[in-house]
């Protein structure tokens, strides 16, 4: 069984903003390719891509119409097949989007049911009705009916999942008492599972990782209300897992999200602490982006005035942690569904806490592109492929063009500024990769610094315990018994006393004094000490 993620440093990227290699204003893989070096610097070994399959884009790719082909605007399979072998070369893995529970309207899948004259005797691949459901299902964002009508030949309504265009597949129903609900056993449903591993296969046989999976719980669609656990949908990944297990022993399976607790073993790699939900808002968001309906309105704790907390972190994490204190738990600077680790009134003075943080806590860190530069969000930027979910929530300003260097579009394309993917940051001193290489106390300096030291150190990785010596400002906690972290996000000093100071060795320091029993940080200060 795969057992590398536990060490693992992630790189995610949103291939259509990292680097645009012809001049058509997106981003591509050969974009990728040529930036490997980048990556590698950092000390990243694993890389996440955001979908990359066929798509016609309503959603940025997560309306597949085809898995097994990359969108003609990234390259080829070949040039898929190419970034993988090139970033082994490096020690970089790849891990690639799932998109499990729905499909494009334009999939063949959806095209051939919605031409059909009735169920497919096969098994339907999508959930059909004859007429509206007089039960409702709550699809969730955007908050449009969940049940919409067939645009086609075929008569009645189809279930989505998110937008419109993104039909939901039939892995079946707990209670399977209205004639469009399938059983989890029907054909339609095993059809499903049989392809999902079928697009898994062909991956895997080009070299890839593993899969993150985007909205991995969604799949059995009153399994959560049912009872907890979401046990079927838990039991269909599992018989998932059995078979990488045998078949690809080495590969790994993320979820979106936290895997909800059965009686049964788990079937992911990993839980992942989103950064649209509590326990990563808790931490960092300041809410550029919006909000969301389970946003609590208060300052996070990586806030200059000091008014937040991590207690909603730390309970989120020791529920985790303290049932199976092996299991990896990943946790992002930012990513492309929400903002950036730089949002709102947050400075890149206030990063290096930020970082020292995300680096040396013990969780699997994972690098949203460009944060290592300290990238801003961009409020008030235009929808671009469903970015924006509703009027009081924008992804856009997450998903702008890296930036490389001084050079037009700051080095991400040669194209015309008006046919540039997203606009880039407009702001002259808008970091980018070339000025921080030439500057050793930047962010990218400081980025590469921790994760070397955090590669040199088994104590400051995945598998050593993490200990909270002081959960307020600052935050301290020590890493194996054999080093003292210390952060203070807030703008004033911070300080608290405890035995474990004596005789402790600076490794990173920035404004935090050790004497006797007593740590002193100032302002936005950050350490990394060797005890005992």
């Amino acid at each position: 069984m795969s057992d590398w993620l536990r060490d693992a440093v992630l790189y995610e990227i949103y291939p259509q903003s990292f680097a645009d290699s012809d001049g058509d204003g997106v981003g591509d893989l050969r974009g990728v390719i040529g930036r490997l070096d980048h990556i590698a610097s950092l000390g990243v070994d694993t890389i996440w891509f955001n979908p990359c399959f066929a798509s016609p884009f309503v959603d940025a790719g997560y309306d597949v119409s085809d898995y097994l082909r990359i969108a003609p605007r990234y390259g080829t399979n070949e040039d898929m097949v190419e970034l993988v072998a090139e970033a082994g070369k490096r020690g970089i893995r790849v891990l690639l989007d799932l998109v499990a529970g729905h499909t494009s309207i334009e999939h063949p899948w959806f095209q051939r049911e919605l031409h059909a004259q009735g169920p497919d005797p096969e098994g339907d691949r999508y959930v059909w009705a004859d007429e509206e459901p007089r039960r409702a299902w709550d699809a969730g964002l955007p908050g449009t009916p969940a049940w919409v009508p067939s645009p086609g030949p075929r008569r009645g309504w189809y279930l989505k999942n998110f937008y419109d265009e993104q039909p939901a597949l039939n892995f079946g129903w707990v209670t399977a008492d209205e004639p469009w609900r399938d059983a989890v056993t029907d054909p339609g449903p095993r059809r499903n599972v049989q392809a999902l591993k079928d697009v898994m296969a062909f991956w895997f046989e080009r070299g890839v990782a593993g899969f993150r999976v985007d909205m991995a719980f969604s799949l059995v669609k009153d399994d959560g209300a049912a009872a907890r656990g979401n046990p079927l949908t838990s039991a269909l990944w599992r018989e998932i897992r059995g078979w990488m297990d045998t078949a690809w022993p080495d590969a790994v399976l993320v979820p979106e999200g936290d895997e909800p607790r059965t009686a049964e073993p788990p079937a992911f790699h990993a839980d992942f602490f989103l950064v649209i939900k509590t326990e990563h808002a808790s931490l960092f968001d300041n809410h550029a982006a919006g909000t969301l309906p389970w946003h609590e309105p208060r300052p996070p704790f990586f806030d200059a005035e000091g008014r937040g907390s991590t207690r909603t972190f730390l309970d989120a994490w020791h529920a985790v942690r303290d049932a199976d204190p092996a299991r990896p738990v990943i946790l992002s600077s930012a990513d492309h569904d929400f903002d950036r680790l730089r949002c709102g009134p947050r400075t890149p003075e206030q990063l290096g806490a930020a970082w020292t943080f995300l680096l040396t806590w013990g969780t699997v860190p994972c690098i949203y592109y460009g944060d290592e530069i300290g990238m801003r969000y961009l409020p008030g930027l235009p929808e671009v492929e469903g970015s924006i979910c509703n009027p009081g929530y924008n992804r856009s300003g997450c998903r702008t063009p890296m930036q490389w260097d001084d050079g037009p579009n700051a080095g991400f394309s040669t194209a015309d500024p008006a046919r540039l993917y997203l606009p880039v940051d407009p702001d002259p001193d808008r970091p980018t990769v070339a000025a921080q290489e030439r500057d050793p106390d930047s962010t990218l300096h400081l980025v590469r610094r921790l994760l070397a030291l955090r590669r040199a150190t088994p104590a400051l990785g995945g598998r050593a315990t993490t200990r909270v010596l002081h959960d307020g400002y600052p935050l301290a906690y020590l890493r194996g018994d054999t080093h003292l972290v210390v952060v203070n996000p807030r703008r004033d000093p911070a300080g608290f006393g405890t035995p474990h100071a004596r005789g402790a060795e600076p490794v990173v320091v920035h404004g935090v004094q050790v004497e006797g029993d007593a740590v002193s940080a100032a302002g936005f200060g950050y350490a990394v000490f060797a005890i005992g």
